[in-house]
């Protein structure tokens, strides 16, 4: 490994350069994940302690000579464009781009008026919340797992005698108590709730921050076909007119009996098959949603509401996935990068 030359080679590569986004490109080439800086990196596990020392030294070293490079090279390239820019002073200025609202900006606004047309309201409840309404009304005992700091982050701070700790809430369900104390356990109600959720989780799939959305209804005489038919309602207003859904039996400690909800997948539209090949987003036609089921009865006491005289269902489903499933985006990161080229899909 000869970091002369190879430092030789970077300049005479950023002198070929003439505009500054070609000197970016070359800073990818060194820089970049599967760059030739970590490609060196890799080499070196073969080598004996005392080389690795003297190669990890070089190699930073290398590493930090691209960086101070690329720089110069690129404020020399910025400087000359500039130059090259003719200004006629008597044209009128350009517009201003207009701006657009973020992704999960434009699906709360549409979620909250598919709900608002069948007399939903939007509701929002605290995002630090007690344990008394994330987990105990909940039907969820000091034991349940999700109560574990592995699941949920806790708070410092001395917990309340009743209210026990107080949490970063793992899902927008601390709301159902809370509406139904809001209307003095008089029901009906009809509420959606928006709101941001924490969890400690971080992958294509999961971040630590999310948003989501909870249905509630409670009145009298309300059933599971109730509830499908507002789950049918709603998938197709946002999925489109030939998504169709299915319940699957499941267990969620705050509704009984509980589902699963799946959609027919957006890619393949449930025949799990896209050019002859097999379906790589759902694998068999189907996509899961999120969880429903009808209120459990201790949840419906702990609001005040007598369980033998009403009814109700929930539901949970986080705005990032139902969107990830709209439009079929593969990592729930890309929401939250900050990457215009992302954002300017919307």
């Amino acid at each position: 490994m000869d970091i002369t030359t190879l430092k030789k080679t970077v300049l005479d590569e950023l002198a070929k350069c003439t505009t500054a986004d070609a000197a970016s490109d070359l800073e990818l080439i060194y820089l970049g994940r599967n760059g030739r800086v970590n490609e060196l990196l890799k080499g070196i596990k073969s080598l004996s302690l005392e080389e690795k020392k003297t190669a990890g030294k070089d190699i930073n070293a290398f590493k930090a000579f691209v960086t101070e490079e690329v720089r110069r090279a690129k404020s020399e390239l910025y400087a000359q464009e500039e130059q090259k820019i003719k200004v006629d002073v008597t044209l009128p200025p350009p517009l201003n781009k207009s701006g657009s609202l973020h992704p999960i900006t434009i699906a709360v606004n549409e979620i909250t008026g598919i709900f608002n047309k069948i007399g939903f309201i939007r509701m929002s409840y605290p995002e630090v919340d007690w344990e008394y309404y994330a987990f105990e009304v909940l039907n969820m005992p000091k034991t349940h797992a999700a109560r574990d700091d592995f699941e949920t982050t806790f708070l410092n701070g001395i917990p309340d005698k009743k209210m026990g700790k107080m949490v970063l809430t793992p899902h927008t369900s601390n709301g159902q108590v809370r509406e139904m104390e809001r209307l003095k356990s008089t029901p009906p109600i009809r509420m959606i709730n928006i709101g941001k959720c924490y969890r400690p989780n971080w992958d294509a799939t999961h971040t630590p921050m999310f948003h989501q959305f909870e249905g509630l209804c409670v009145d009298k005489g309300i059933t599971i076909a109730n509830l499908k038919g507002t789950l049918e309602y709603f998938v197709k207003s946002y999925f489109g007119e030939n998504t169709e859904v299915r319940l699957r039996p499941h267990h969620f400690q705050f509704t009984e009996p509980s589902f699963e909800v799946d959609i027919t997948c957006t890619m393949c539209k449930g025949s799990a098959v896209v050019e002859g090949k097999k379906c790589k987003i759902c694998k068999s036609g189907w996509l899961e949603l999120g969880g429903t089921g009808m209120v459990h009865p201790n949840v419906l006491k702990a609001g005040g509401i007598d369980p033998t005289i009403y009814s109700g269902w929930a539901f949970g489903f986080g705005i990032e996935r139902v969107n990830m499933m709209k439009y079929g985006i593969d990592d729930i990161r890309n929401y939250y990068t900050g990457d215009i080229r992302f954002l300017n899909l919307f």
